[in-house]
């Protein structure tokens, strides 16, 4: 049933969602009117023939595609959770791999990393705005995302930022208003990666995790072994809609479920995030 909606609500042409579906338009019809009496509202409205999601459609999908993304990553073995984390994990025939465990927020005050409470109590004073004085000796070291129909677009990348140690000042700097694209893995995958996005949006909170990967360091370039810790936070624009903001630290300490410190250890050692202490302010304090 929800297959039906999502294909249908993507579509809005019944004939074509029936193909795409490899089903019959009685059957499609009858997942709808199913899906439609267990929600109680109606999904779609019918015009000419013409399909269009009512209100209630288009608050129902963005959830219904979770519920069909999550459900087959977790059909596929992509997606879990370790003591009630969010714990994901995609290895290709291609030998490109991807591995991410959320980890306690808590962390940060016993971890090797600095930055990160310097950011969070930076965040906390500034009651996550970006643009208060609280926040400007750590800026250089964040990436802000705004949230757009078309994704999550980077809106700012801090010279002294991850991204642009990987990277390169001119791929970050040509970044700016793009969105953050898609690893391999599938469109599944991807709507996996984005959920700590949209966890920190609804929550405006704090999130940590530890990722393990492989990403090009130029484009179309050779994969790169890459280790780091990201912290997420919710902060406000000054005309008062969502930030995310975003730091990465490359590092040798994680703690991933599944992955073995030899895997971790690939990262080259000349990619480790130096000591930072100029950023520190709070911290030292």
């Amino acid at each position: 049933m929800i297959r039906s909606f999502t294909t249908l609500a993507r579509t809005l042409n019944l004939s074509h969602a029936v193909t795409e579906l490899g089903s019959t338009r009685q059957t499609v019809r009858r997942h709808i009117a199913l899906l439609e009496k267990a929600k109680g509202v109606a999904l779609f409205r019918v015009e000419d023939r013409q399909y269009y999601l009512t209100e209630a459609g288009q608050r129902a999908l963005p959830e219904a595609e979770d519920i069909l993304a999550r459900g087959n990553s977790w059909l596929n073995r992509d997606v879990g959770h370790v003591d009630g984390l969010q714990h994901v994990s995609k290895v290709l025939p291609d030998g490109w791999c991807f591995h991410q465990q959320q980890r306690p927020i808590a962390e940060i005050w016993r971890c090797e990393r600095p930055l990160f409470r310097e950011t969070v109590k930076a965040w906390a004073i500034a009651q996550g705005e970006l643009e208060h004085e609280a926040f400007q000796h750590v800026r250089p070291y964040f990436m802000v995302f705004r949230d757009s129909p078309n994704g999550w677009l980077s809106v700012e990348v801090g010279d002294d930022s991850a991204y642009v140690s990987w990277f390169g000042w001119n791929s970050a700097r040509s970044s700016i208003g793009r969105d953050v694209g898609k690893m391999p893995g599938g469109d599944d995958f991807a709507r996996l990666l984005s959920a700590p996005f949209e966890e920190v949006k609804y929550t405006r909170g704090v999130r940590l995790d530890h990722v393990c990967t492989l990403l090009p360091r130029v484009h179309d370039g050779p994969m790169v072994p890459l280790s780091y810790q990201r912290l997420m936070l919710g902060g406000t624009f000054p005309d008062g809609t969502f930030a995310l903001l975003s730091v990465v630290e490359r590092c040798y300490d994680l703690d991933i479920d599944g992955v073995t410190e030899e895997q971790v250890r690939l990262m080259p050692k000349d990619m480790l995030t130096p000591d930072r202490p100029s950023a520190l302010k709070y911290e030292r304090s």
